[in-house]
């Protein structure tokens, strides 16, 4: 497997438990007392914001544009960086739902659109991986030759995690 695939397979069970805490925080909704409810929503927000988005970031600037060459146009894909497009909306939405919580506009509705927030953050996200390491990884693997994969993987550890780059090769 190419340096690329290992990087981006650890890379996600990295982010899987967090990935998994949405639904976790998501089934608690009207069950946890609001200040339990915003500690576990402000995690979550922080992992989005601070993790997440940097590495659909880092997606976005090197590997994508490496499956676009691969098969031949960008609009494949299209598909993968509109995911990252709708992750960062609703974490916008996140984030204004977030500053009510604990407040008196705070009600049903409110929660319910919480709810609504976060598995749609776990089911976009948990489909997203599953769509880059069956389908792009396995691509990659075949199509990349032993320079190609080296230089991308170093360019993706840098530009998504510089400071661990080395920890992973």
């Amino acid at each position: 497997m190419a340096d690329v695939a290992h990087y981006l397979i650890d890379e996600h069970k990295e982010l899987l438990p967090h990935i998994e805490e949405l639904r976790i925080v998501a089934d608690s909704v009207g069950d946890f007392p609001p200040r339990l409810l915003l500690r576990g929503v402000d995690k979550l927000y922080g992992f989005l914001i601070n993790q997440l988005i940097p590495h659909a970031q880092a997606e976005e600037e090197t590997l994508y544009p490496a499956v676009a060459k691969i098969l031949g146009t960008p609009q494949a894909i299209a598909t993968m960086s509109r995911d990252h497009a709708e992750v960062s909306y609703l974490t916008g939405q996140l984030r204004v739902v977030r500053s009510q919580i604990g407040n008196s506009g705070f009600d049903v509705d409110k929660a319910k659109e919480l709810r609504r927030l976060l598995y749609g953050l776990y089911a976009l996200l948990k489909l997203h991986f599953a769509k880059e390491e069956e389908l792009y990884l396995p691509m990659l693997d075949v199509s990349l030759g032993e320079i190609e994969a080296h230089e991308l993987f170093h360019k993706l550890a840098e530009i998504s995690h510089g400071e661990r780059s080395h920890l992973h090769h």
